[in-house]
């Protein structure tokens, strides 16, 4: 029996190191150029995706 998804919900928390969020969990923080690069490769995966979607 197939299952069939209607929608997908995406939730992105983006933290301020310098205003007192953001996590230090891992090997440090992740710098200001990391965090744009990996903003925008999340952009570009979503945008692809609601592309396909569109698609007959």
């Amino acid at each position: 029996m197939p299952i069939i998804v209607d929608e997908v919900v995406i939730s992105v928390e983006v933290g301020n190191g310098e205003a007192g969020g953001g996590s230090t969990a891992g090997s440090g923080a992740v710098s200001g150029d990391e965090k744009q690069a990996m903003v925008e490769e999340c952009v570009a995966r979503v945008l692809e995706i609601l592309r396909e979607r569109e698609e007959p």
